[in-house]
């Protein structure tokens, strides 16, 4: 970059940026469900990802997060729904989304989930 004196400087405008990315790697919960409507179809699945603790006592404990996966996407939609199996391995990467459902008493609930961009398979 090319040193300007002080006084000839321009101001330069701020470019701010937005990123969301979720990447997860974990065994699947359930069998794929199909969901949606025949126009805006939509297959989700559980995706079960693990974190370990070593607490000062020493002991270990690990924390099992459920993360809710939606996938979009046709071809995709489509060979997780055939495919993907209970207790297989994936890997995820997609985007974080959220939004709101009514309970059965009519009260909104958040939601939150990821919509899926890949999904790899592992052998089981």
């Amino acid at each position: 970059m090319k040193c300007v004196p002080k006084g000839k400087r321009q101001k330069v405008g701020y470019f701010f940026s937005a990123l969301n990315e979720v990447t997860l790697l974990g065994r699947v919960g359930g069998e794929p469900q199909k969901r949606g409507t025949e126009e805006h179809p939509v297959v989700i699945f559980s995706l079960a990802t693990h974190t370990n603790y070593k607490y000062d006592t020493g002991e270990f404990m690990q924390r099992t997060d459920w993360h809710r996966v939606c996938i979009f996407k046709p071809s995709l939609r489509d060979t997780v729904y055939n495919y993907l199996k209970k207790g297989q391995r994936v890997y995820v990467a997609g985007r974080l989304t959220y939004g709101e459902v009514k309970d059965e008493a009519g009260n909104p609930r958040p939601t939150t989930a990821v919509v899926a961009d890949d999904v790899i398979f592992f052998q089981s």
